[in-house]
């Protein structure tokens, strides 16, 4: 059983790391990524790849470093929310240690890229460019299966918050959604066959309320998170059910 202060502690750690996937994330998605990948020239972006090679690698390196994060953060919630109910908190936590895998796998895809764009592979250009839109497109398509083992982590947290009353009701609600809208995002990938016909609705439906929750959830766990909650906890924790 942990203390009041070291759940602080923990809750602070875990809300660090949090900021530290939001730094690593935001110039690797939409700096490195985007400058590197032309979509429909497969060409542009094999040149891309091989004249910035440095960007690239320091994208695969942010990515493995998020994965490794997303692990951590896995078992410091499992920490702070297990008195609300071991086995939802353990189930929460292995939804988010399942999402850090497929992510760290998918990343082996932008690392097969880098390797066919900058290595001596005894391709032809065309089938250099056609092997590192593959990988792409692979790496594209596990990070999309892996979103939906953290978006059930997302609600499931959400639904613990909401129910044990361990943070505001709209936060624990806002994850709940968050989460929903990303496995609805992913199995619209799969099962809608013109899915570019609603990428521009399904982005905000997934930006919005994963922005607004995980924010929010990042400066609630900064602030101590156990603070706010440690007295409806006493007052609950062996009434909510596992």
């Amino acid at each position: 059983m942990t203390t009041t202060a070291s759940s602080t502690r923990l809750a602070r750690w875990a809300g660090a790391g949090y900021l530290a996937i939001f730094a690593l994330a935001i110039p690797t998605n939409f700096v490195v990524l985007d400058r590197l990948v032309t979509p429909d020239d497969p060409a542009a972006t094999l040149a891309a790849i091989a004249t910035h090679d440095g960007a690239m690698r320091f994208g695969i390196a942010a990515f493995l470093t998020i994965a490794v994060i997303d692990i951590a953060i896995a078992w410091a919630l499992h920490v702070l929310l297990r008195r609300t109910g071991e086995q939802r908190s353990l189930l929460a936590a292995w939804l988010r240690l399942a999402y850090g895998v497929i992510f760290a796998g998918a990343v082996t895809f932008l690392a097969v890229a880098l390797r066919v764009a900058t290595g001596d592979t005894g391709l032809g250009d065309d089938a250099r460019a056609a092997a590192v839109s593959t990988a792409l497109a692979a790496f594209d398509a596990a990070w999309l299966i892996g979103l939906v083992a953290f978006g059930l982590h997302l609600a499931l947290v959400g639904r613990i918050l909401v129910g044990a009353r361990l943070a505001p009701r709209a936060l624990g609600v806002g994850l709940g959604i968050a989460g929903i809208a990303y496995v609805a995002d992913t199995f619209a990938h799969v099962l809608v066959p013109d899915y570019a016909a609603i990428a521009g609705v399904m982005l905000v439906v997934v930006a919005v309320p994963s922005t607004v929750a995980e924010m929010w959830l990042t400066v609630w766990l900064l602030g101590g998170a156990e603070r706010r909650g440690a007295r409806s906890r006493t007052v609950r924790a062996e009434a909510v059910p596992a």
